[in-house]
């Protein structure tokens, strides 16, 4: 299938690793040029050598995008090396794990600047640009925990539901400009952060890693985590040319976990 995205220039925050890595890979091997961000500059730029490595075109630009200025910075400098962007992936790493009373104030306010103000600052600095050429694509990742909350992970559950009424919301009023906003919510997929999250179970329950992984595995109907680049398959959909009229969804890439009916 032709996705139609040669030429197209996307951002993907959070890319170092994990889903946001995976999902860079597989925009830049549909022809994309990517913008590549994230916190860990050691890190990202060794990722983005190795996108590099096939012939692809990618920019690696170390930031913290839960600072607005650190938003502009990155986005100003990617559209001064690719040109307008076309396609905006925001992605941000979980906030911690944890009941109501372990986080403190500060905790609270730390998980909305960086799950749901980082997603506000992108979408704004490039959401303009998208209506004027009438085309674009916004693609949240957020999480299974805004359709079945996951128990101890009361920051995440809480803030990326915000940002899946922020994008449902959204949705309407861009729509008739060509832009499309999507929500994809991955499942257990094996990344460093559940790996941490296996980690933080095996430690308060006294099992292991091994264990508790098995026991999610047990939860979910295909019986196995998921890949990154299986992940990545949807992302790269819904940034094309193809998912025209697909607006306003939140889609799970999660084995079947969730439960419900819609």
């Amino acid at each position: 299938m032709k996705l139609g995205l040669d030429g197209r220039v996307a951002l993907v925050a959070a890319s170092s690793r994990g889903l946001g890595r995976a999902v860079a890979a597989e925009l830049a091997a549909e022809g994309a040029a990517v913008i590549m961000c994230a916190r860990g500059a050691d890190a990202l730029r060794q990722a983005a050598d190795e996108i590099a490595r096939t012939g692809a075109r990618v920019f690696a630009l170390p930031g913290d995008l839960s600072q607005p200025d650190e938003v502009q910075r990155i986005v100003h400098a990617g559209v001064a090396e690719f040109g307008p962007i076309d396609v905006l992936v925001t992605n941000t790493g979980g906030p911690p794990a944890g009941p109501f009373e372990s986080h403190d104030r500060e905790a609270w306010h730390a998980a909305v600047r960086q799950n749901l103000y980082s997603v506000i600052e992108l979408i704004g600095a490039v959401l303009p640009g998208m209506k004027e050429r009438r085309w674009g694509r916004i693609i949240n990742v957020t999480s299974i925990a805004v359709k079945q909350p996951v128990d101890n992970l009361i920051l995440s559950n809480s803030v990326r539901a915000a940002v899946t009424g922020l994008a449902r919301t959204l949705a309407n009023e861009v729509a008739a400009f060509g832009v499309t906003v999507n929500n994809v919510m991955p499942g257990y997929t094996r990344t460093q952060r559940v790996e941490e999250l296996a980690g933080n179970i095996a430690t308060a329950r006294g099992i292991t890693r091994e264990a508790a992984r098995a026991e999610w595995e047990r939860q979910i109907p295909m019986g196995r985590l998921g890949e990154p680049e299986e992940f990545a398959a949807l992302v790269a959909f819904l940034a094309s040319e193809r998912a025209s009229y697909i607006t306003g969804t939140s889609i799970p890439v999660d084995g079947g976990w969730i439960r419900g009916l819609v």
